[in-house]
């Protein structure tokens, strides 16, 4: 980890009031479950009481890809699961489209439970969520981030630059090489999108495969 990775990263522990850290233990998987389990009643924020299921995340608890999104929808609320509904099939087609299965990464969002009509989640409600994805990646450990969407990269890297600005860069974050692009609701929204989705995605693909 380069010294300015370091201090990123101990800054947003600072600010995000972790006191301990997880170190990877033999069995991810459980202790991923019980985690999920223990923050299940979280209060640490106004987004609990619109809450119908914390959605903590899932995937491969060794994953070498952690992708992260911004906030849970009305059907991820109904299940409990990340990027489902047709935001979640987009994404499956764009992970097949660079030969990645969903269920060989991990996928979380920059917070854990729905903001009410889906707003973006306001600065201290993604602060309070912020340790816990801290602690998931800390157990993960994984070699690449993929992050869609400006509120998630702007929470990760600190910074209110444009989405622009940030897909055109490696970026890094607790030592672990970040990428950035759009969020798949958002190409829901605007088709036009898509086709600079296509080439983050491929520049993503071509990047990760020479890490092997």
């Amino acid at each position: 980890m380069s010294r300015r990775a370091l201090i990123q990263y101990l800054e947003l522990i600072k600010q995000s009031g972790i006191r301990e850290l997880y170190r990877p233990p033999s069995d991810k998987a459980k202790l991923l479950a019980e985690l999920a389990t223990r923050y299940a009643d979280c209060q640490k924020c106004p987004l609990s009481a619109g809450r119908i299921k914390l959605v903590y995340g899932e995937g491969n608890p060794d994953a070498s890809i952690m992708l992260i999104g911004e906030g849970p929808g009305e059907q991820e609320n109904l299940s409990g699961r990340p990027f489902v509904g047709a935001a979640g099939q987009l994404l499956d087609k764009m992970l097949a489209a660079i030969d990645i299965q969903r269920k060989d990464i991990y996928i979380a969002n920059i917070v854990k439970c729905r903001p009410p009509g889906n707003r973006n989640p306001d600065a201290n409600e993604r602060l309070a969520c912020m340790p816990y994805l801290i602690e998931q990646m800390e157990i993960i450990q994984p070699k690449v981030l993929l992050i869609m969407g400006l509120v998630a990269a702007q929470s990760l890297l600190s910074n209110s630059e444009t989405l622009g600005w940030h897909r055109d860069k490696t970026h890094e974050f607790m030592g672990i090489p970040a990428y950035v692009s759009y969020h798949p609701a958002a190409l829901l929204r605007n088709p036009n999108w898509k086709r600079p989705a296509w080439e983050d995605l491929q520049r993503f693909q071509k990047d990760y495969e020479a890490m092997q």
